[in-house]
């Protein structure tokens, strides 16, 4: 071969890309998977093939910012909210963050909330310089309990922050009750509840503020994502504003990329149009995913009703959880979940209480109810991707153990 047909005079010929080794991130990732993989997953990603198709013209369209899916996601969202005030976000701890700005949540001021959630529900208290003050929850349902709330209140309360564990809804009556006594705005964490109901309406259309995340692994998934879903038009209205660093992008400008006057600072939370689109797609499926994951629930409270070992968390019917996760609460759960994971259920506390943490430190106070809880719950897997097979298995496995 002459130099010419080499090419240039001393170039290499082009080497062919490497191949993936087995340590590639794209290569194998079923160590990051619940249970590794193995095991009958606690959590999975539920992700229908029909998103690729319109994912593929949005990524190749030009226009993957915020733009028309982000508009019709929220329009969409409306019936499961109960209310037409819907910001979507990029992720739920965005959500959580924006409801305490609007909230005028500031440096000193107080924020009743739980220990017992993701510490992504209390770290944006700490983050708008405010103080934390933990209320007790009921240890039969892992919810915050109004009646402490209330005993906690000081001329500094500004919020009270409430989660619903597993997707069972708190007492709204009781808290709202709280809110309006005393001129203070209820957030709900509502992470895990997205398709609950309370008294016959769907968790969103009672407080002041309330939050979503479209995590990976929620009911209803974008990837990444959350929305804020706000009582009164106001706080709406600001909303979204400071969701894109308080710039009005519904105004007329002169210049389409110069923005106006910007009167308050803002955030860059906004959803895009890439993630709205997955959660456009996944909408025509997440009722099927809930009604799956009840499905699996009333199985087990069926299956665990009178099993001596087991303590069944408290469930009222004037409210529906979404059953995110199905807790149960074992006296010898170190035992029981080693027994789990030998027989290849993947089991997990899911979050430990936030108190013990180091950066919540300087808030800590006695909470029996807390104590109570996580000394003994454990989740079992309860989602749509278990066969019934599977759901049996895990069922006998917990019937063993706890008999």
């Amino acid at each position: 071969m002459t130099d010419h047909e080499k090419g240039h005079p001393g170039e290499e010929e082009p080497m062919p890309p490497p191949a993936l080794s087995a340590h590639h991130p794209l290569q194998d990732v079923t160590h990051l998977l619940s249970g590794a993989g193995t095991a009958i997953p606690l959590f999975k990603v539920h992700m229908p093939e029909n998103v690729l198709e319109p994912i593929s013209k949005v990524l190749m369209s030009g226009y993957v910012g915020q733009g028309p899916a982000v508009e019709a996601f929220e329009r969409a969202l409306v019936p499961w909210f109960g209310n037409e005030n819907v910001l979507s976000v990029n992720s739920g701890t965005s959500a959580l963050t924006l409801a305490l700005r609007l909230a005028n949540v500031g440096f000193g001021d107080e924020v009743i909330s739980t220990a017992m959630t993701c510490t992504a529900t209390n770290v944006p208290i700490l983050a708008m310089g405010a103080k934390i003050v933990w209320a007790d929850i009921d240890p039969m349902t892992g919810n915050i309990d109004p009646l402490d709330v209330e005993r906690k209140i000081t001329e500094r309360t500004k919020a009270i922050m409430a989660v619903h564990w597993g997707g069972y809804p708190c007492d709204l009556d009781g808290l709202n009750r709280v809110g309006r006594k005393y001129g203070i705005r209820i957030i709900e964490d509502a992470a895990h509840a997205f398709g609950a109901t309370y008294h016959g309406r769907p968790v969103g259309s009672h407080s002041d503020f309330v939050c979503f995340s479209f995590q990976a692994i929620k009911h209803l998934t974008t990837v990444d994502g959350g929305a804020l879903v706000c009582r009164d038009t106001e706080s709406y209205k600001r909303g979204k504003l400071l969701r894109w660093y308080g710039i009005d992008r519904d105004s007329e400008r002169k210049d389409f990329r110069c923005e106006e006057d910007v009167l308050e600072y803002g955030y860059k939370f906004h959803m895009n149009d890439v993630n709205a689109t997955i959660g456009l797609e996944q909408l025509a499926h997440v009722g099927e995913v809930l009604r799956r994951h009840r499905e699996n629930a009333t199985y087990y409270r069926d299956r665990f009703q009178e099993l001596p070992g087991v303590k069944l968390l408290d469930y009222r019917t004037d409210r529906e959880g979404s059953y995110w996760l199905f807790t149960i609460r074992v006296p010898g759960r170190r035992t029981f979940m080693q027994a789990m994971k030998n027989a290849g259920i993947t089991v997990s506390q899911v979050h430990a209480r936030n108190d013990h943490h180091t950066m919540f430190k300087e808030f800590r106070r006695i909470l029996p109810g807390v104590d109570q809880f996580i000394a003994e719950q454990v989740s079992i897997p309860v989602g749509w991707w278990l066969t019934e097979e599977q759901r049996e298995f895990v069922a006998d496995c917990v019937v063993r153990l706890c008999q």
